[in-house]
């Protein structure tokens, strides 16, 4: 008897039952079998018992009952982890729920630390903002610790600079009032661009968002800097995935859209508000140094 011939009996069948089974020729239900134990092994490959049957029914509902597990998973992940935007607008509802008159300190750095993490997402061509943003951010922070009674409100700190003579100063933190709103700007036309226009580049959006709010006010080394940056500027979907998370498809995509809505309609608001505080403190002409 030649051994090996079980690997060829039956041709495909048995030699996909053997397989599935680890059975190869060196198997010892091989070596050892005599012609007629080889050929009940062999019919037993392609004809499995009932207690196989039930064994394998069992294997494929345990399958199904895992990918479901893994479903659910999938769906508690999306409630868990919501997107960077669904975040920052949550964050700051709650904050201008407890707003007074004017715009707070608080309720101003709220987005400003959210913006942060979009910066991130855009990737290290936009570090050179990301690093005023931040500085900006810590000096607003530095202020309002100091005294959270007398600077909880931005009027009250830009009103105190303006009496003191030192609002126009390059370490003021009027100037960091002035400089997180111009950014903050330029992330609300950045998120409004994003989702209007579908069939632009995330390049083209970044440009036009910059071109609306932040160019008119930079001199020639920041507008340069900017040129540089905007070449290295990922794809669309890619930041749109970071913001999103792994997930990709359509309800993601619709699920993206309305976060971005929802974190306008909070941040458009605020914004107009503090605009029209700097203007009346004339300090939203200033450019930069």
């Amino acid at each position: 008897m030649t051994k090996p011939a079980l690997f060829c009996y039956n041709n495909g069948r048995r030699e996909a039952a053997g397989l599935k089974l680890g059975i190869t020729a060196t198997d010892p239900r091989v070596t050892k079998a005599t012609p007629l134990t080889l050929q009940v092994f062999i019919l037993q490959l392609i004809h499995p018992s009932k207690e196989e049957e039930k064994r394998e029914r069992a294997r494929q509902r345990s399958n199904r009952e895992r990918e479901r597990e893994m479903k659910k998973a999938v769906e508690a992940k999306r409630d868990v982890f919501p997107t960077e935007i669904r975040l920052a607008a949550e964050e700051l509802s709650v904050a201008v729920k407890h707003e007074e008159h004017e715009p707070s300190t608080l309720v101003f750095l709220a987005p400003s630390k959210s913006l942060l993490h979009i910066l991130d997402k855009i990737g290290p061509t936009m570090a050179v903002l990301r690093q005023d943003v931040q500085r900006n951010i810590e000096r607003l922070e530095k202020i309002y610790l100091i005294d959270p009674s007398l600077y909880s409100s931005l009027g009250e700190i830009l009103k105190k600079e303006m009496d003191d003579g030192t609002a126009r100063k390059r370490e003021s933190c009027s100037r960091a009032i002035l400089w997180l709103t111009r950014s903050l700007n330029f992330s609300l036309a950045l998120l409004e661009f994003l989702e209007k226009e579908s069939e632009w580049s995330l390049a083209q959006i970044v440009e036009e968002s910059y071109k609306s709010t932040l160019k008119p006010w930079h001199g020639w080394i920041s507008s340069a800097a900017y040129k540089v940056a905007l070449k290295l500027i990922p794809e669309k979907e890619i930041f749109s995935n970071f913001l999103m998370g792994d997930d990709d498809d359509e309800q993601d995509c619709n699920s993206l859209k309305d976060d971005i809505q929802m974190l306008v309609s909070l941040l458009r608001p605020l914004l107009d508000e503090i605009n029209a505080l700097l203007r009346k403190f004339r300090l939203d002409r200033i450019k930069s140094t």
